[in-house]
């Protein structure tokens, strides 16, 4: 079929000086519209292995298998499958089906269909599934007909793919020719395929399927459609599927060599989207927002912990044998995110940090893009949780004023700017007012907004910096958001302060990183490995005790250097660095 293709292509390039332009507006030489007898004999090689397989007299075969594969051919005609891929060749779609057909049909000589049934049950089921499992099979990939291509003719007529074949079509238009597009940024879309049916399957032979039985069709449906019950074992389903990645899996190793280098992997994430859909249906591990749970469903979407999810997958997609698929979640977690199944941060990372409720510390997930990837068939969805998972979690303590947050190493009132320039003058007089000025071991806070302006030396007014963290890059990012998010209390405006200034640094409670799910040994660890910590007693426990809020409070001191936006002279740090 190829070979009579490209002679045709061949033929009308060499004919082309000597007509006129009008005659090859587009250098695109489109599809002979062939009738179906000279398209069915290119495969009559696959045609007489799925005979043998049936098992069938002449007369049977020809009013079941033919009369289906037929109608199929007038479907799909010279379609290709994908543009630039697997079957991208004229007849790809066809062969692609009748293999995925012949493997299927196959497959069932090993399974037992209704096995609760009586034998006499089964013995007159058999038939049917197995003529159902073909038909899967066939019709496994018809709906790009439907959601990746745009045939037309040679005036520019569309071909209406939900009204009649395309066979039919060109029939009816007398056309001698067709031309192919492809829709651009085309989503699969598999529920499609239902529509096709109605052109492959005749009412007669859907009639036959259904009787005395309520689950082939059901069954039948499912499979095509992509949206299997994972709750219910869908036999068929499983051998259609093994039988799709088999052979697309060696079309893409057979025509490496002849067609360039394929695009591996563009196939897989079908499997993986259903390998999700299942473990959602059907493992109890992965209902949503339950204690240990791989799925946390929250007002800021939807979250998979990984790797642990991967490893379920894997598991499960083991099971099944099908060719192809990957083992690494690496490789899983980069098939997702390539297909738009999955969703970077904002900063690209393909992982999120979540707090679950209950967490002891943040977990590693990635996130999806769409709930329904993963609840589709589930009516209604799982209730949202009511905090955020990946937001700072909610604060509790109470909104007092910034200045009564913590008591200072010194006398008692009396409070230094962190930020670096003179004072006011009204702070200058009333301190000479009240005596010397306090010595550095007094307690520093920062009272002044990110925005407050400042007088300079010249008399000139000046916006002061925020209080930042400068962590070193080697910090653990865990820590160093979580003491991010503490510093910024500093900051007028960003609520009641969690943290204070003493005066060796900036003094943050333990209890400040349990709220964020980090276990304080982590954090001691993390800070200390980057020299982070002082410790105001030289070779002391780099934990201190002191008041904050009025309550006795353990936690670290953190080096001011550290930190941008402080006056460095107001500290008094000890020779002796923590860490």
């Amino acid at each position: 079929m190829v070979t009579k293709w490209l002679g045709h292509l061949q033929w009308t390039t060499m004919l082309a000086p000597s007509l006129p332009h009008s005659t090859f507006a587009s250098s695109d030489p489109g599809f002979e519209a062939l009738p179906i007898d000279d398209l069915l004999p290119q495969h009559d090689d696959l045609i007489a292995r799925i005979k043998l397989c049936h098992g069938s007299d002449r007369a049977d075969f020809e009013q079941t298998i033919m009369s289906l594969i037929r109608r199929y051919a007038s479907l799909v005609h010279l379609l290709p499958a994908t543009s630039d891929n697997y079957f991208c060749t004229p007849g790809g779609l066809l062969r692609l089906g009748m293999e995925v057909s012949f493997f299927s049909l196959q497959g069932t000589d090993a399974h037992i269909f209704s096995g609760r049934s009586t034998i006499s049950a089964r013995r007159h089921l058999e038939p049917r599934w197995r003529l159902a499992t073909f038909v899967a099979g066939l019709c496994c990939e018809a709906h790009r007909v439907l959601s990746h291509i745009i045939v037309t003719d040679a005036p520019g007529e569309v071909w209406p793919a939900y009204l009649l074949p395309l066979s039919d079509w060109l029939m009816t238009r007398q056309a001698d020719r067709y031309f192919l597009r492809w829709r651009p940024q085309a989503i699969e879309t598999r529920s499609l395929g239902v529509f096709t049916l109605a052109h492959v399957v005749p009412p007669a032979v859907m009639h036959y399927l259904a009787e005395d039985n309520t689950v082939i069709v059901h069954h039948l449906m499912a499979s095509v459609s992509g949206i299997s019950q994972y709750r219910d074992h869908n036999v068929l389903d499983e051998l259609v599927r093994r039988s799709l990645a088999l052979v697309i899996d060696r079309n893409l190793l057979a025509n490496a060599d002849r067609y360039g280098t394929p695009q591996y992997g563009s196939h897989l994430e079908r499997y993986l989207v259903d390998a999700l859909r299942h473990l959602a249906g059907s493992n109890p591990g992965w209902q949503a927002n339950r204690e240990k749970s791989r799925v946390w469903f929250g007002p800021d979407g939807l979250f998979l912990a990984w790797p642990s999810a991967a490893e379920d997958i894997q598991k499960l997609l083991d099971t099944t044998q099908l060719p192809g698929i990957p083992k690494a979640p690496e490789t899983i977690m980069e098939v997702l995110l390539l297909a738009r199944v999955f969703e970077p941060t904002p900063s690209g990372s393909p992982t999120w940090l979540i707090q679950p409720p209950g967490a002891k510390a943040r977990i590693e997930a990635v996130k999806l893009s769409s709930t329904a990837i993963l609840f589709v068939g589930h009516d209604p969805f799982p209730p949202l949780l009511a905090e955020s998972l990946t937001g700072t979690p909610r604060n509790n303590s109470p909104s007092v004023p910034v200045a009564s947050q913590s008591q200072p190493d010194g006398p008692s009132g009396t409070q230094l700017s962190l930020i670096p320039g003179n004072p006011e003058p009204e702070q200058t007089q009333q301190a000479a007012s009240n005596g010397p000025a306090a010595p550095a071991e007094t307690a520093l806070l920062s009272t002044a907004p990110p925005s407050t302006v400042a007088s300079t030396s010249n008399g000139q007014t000046a916006e002061q910096a925020p209080i930042d963290l400068q962590a070193p890059l080697r910090l653990n990012p865990v820590v160093r958001d979580a003491l991010t998010e503490v510093v910024n209390t500093l900051n007028t405006g960003a609520g009641p302060a969690q943290c204070c200034t003493v005066a060796f640094g900036v003094f943050v409670p333990l209890h400040e990183f349990e709220r964020r799910g980090i276990q304080p040994s982590m954090a001691l660890r993390a800070l200390s490995d980057v020299h982070m910590l002082v410790r105001a007693q030289g070779k002391g426990p780099p934990t201190t005790s002191r008041d904050f809020n009025g309550t006795p409070t353990v936690g670290l001191t953190i080096d001011p250097r550290f930190f941008s936006g402080v006056d460095m002279a107001a500290f008094a740090v000890p020779a002796a660095q923590g860490g």
